[in-house]
């Protein structure tokens, strides 16, 4: 939602491949470390194959390596089978070695978290964003930054009691924005690869360490959401996957999880493992509406300002949903907000 992409090709010269030209949105350098993204593809490319290859770069863009795939839709991702498919992926990614594609900071190698960085980070900016002439009265009750705020580290302290009680869900390097748009299906597969692996995860732009949970659960998030509709902007919480749904996608994700080291579960080990899992995504489930809504108020600038011409999406609307959904999930967890 936040970049333009062309397909380049050069269909008088035999045998050129074609390029993917990908141009960045305008309020996207507020919120993404453009040399970081581009580092992170860099090793993904070339040391686990994840992603695309990145051939040149200029002030606002690049250049990169085109997939003969097409784009997942919102029903495809709802398929038992591409679930289990894009679960494995999932896995594969979480097992990447952080360290390869993070600088440690500190000499215990502690990386910042990415939700709790990009919320305390960003919040600055959207309180810019609020306080322009052209937001009105509503949406300012209804994205109260300062009571977010209070609710976030609330919120944060509860989830911090949560896994010391329970146990810590896995940090790992994560996507952080697996929505259908970001999915590839590839139209052909090489012999031999496996069937998961058609699969192509791309835009890597708010990939950094994060709890495996939080990937999980707003992943799950995706599902409610449907960029192609009249209002792309509202989420559609009914749509959430069920337990069936999220059990399938945990049994490939835990399976591919375990395969590097070749381990496998009994039945009964893997359902605990389920259960494990599903109580980590529910907990970290509200950092998701958390985050996306702050990221939706700083994406609004252009909008409020009137330099968006006539906005493709609502990003104030996006906010508040959001925002709306991370009340109702941290209420349904206990918390008084």
């Amino acid at each position: 939602m936040t970049n333009a992409v062309f397909f380049v090709s050069c269909p008088s010269i035999e045998s050129t491949r074609i390029l993917l030209l990908r141009i960045y949105g305008p309020s996207s350098g507020v919120l993404i470390s453009r040399p970081k993204e581009l580092q992170t593809l860099h090793v993904l490319s070339s040391k686990y194959h994840i992603g695309p290859c990145v051939y040149g770069t200029f002030e606002n863009g690049r250049v990169e390596e085109h997939f003969d795939a097409t784009t997942l839709t919102a029903a495809d991702m709802r398929s038992p089978q591409t679930s289990s498919w894009i679960g494995a992926r999932m896995a594969e990614l979480h097992n990447v070695d952080v360290q390869d594609v993070e600088e440690a900071r500190g000499e215990d190698d502690h990386w910042d978290i990415a939700v709790a960085k990009n919320v305390q980070s960003w919040l600055a900016y959207a309180r810019e964003v609020l306080a322009l002439p052209g937001v009105s009265a509503d949406v300012l009750r209804a994205l109260d930054l300062d009571a977010f705020e209070n609710r976030w580290r609330q919120y944060a302290r509860w989830l911090q009691d949560v896994e010391s009680a329970e146990g810590v869900s896995r940090r790992v390097f994560a996507h952080n924005d697996t929505q259908y748009g970001n999915l590839l299906r590839l139209k052909t597969l090489k012999d031999g690869m496996p069937e998961h692996r058609q699969i192509i995860v791309v835009d890597f732009e708010y990939a950094a360490p994060n709890a495996a949970a939080f990937d999980i659960a707003n992943h799950f998030h995706e599902w409610t959401a449907n960029y192609h509709l009249d209002t792309p902007h509202l989420l559609n919480p009914a749509l959430y996957p069920s337990q069936d749904e999220r059990r399938n996608f945990y049994r490939s994700y835990i399976t591919h999880c375990l395969a590097e080291g070749d381990v496998s579960l009994s039945d009964e080990e893997m359902e605990v493992e389920l259960v494990r899992l599903d109580r980590q995504v529910q907990v970290w489930s509200p950092a998701s509406h958390a985050m996306w809504a702050v990221w939706g108020v700083v994406q609004a600038r252009e909008m409020v300002e009137g330099k968006d011409g006539e906005p493709e999406f609502d990003y104030l609307g996006y906010a508040t949903c959001r925002m709306e959904g991370f009340r109702r999930e941290a209420h349904a967890l206990g918390l008084s907000m």
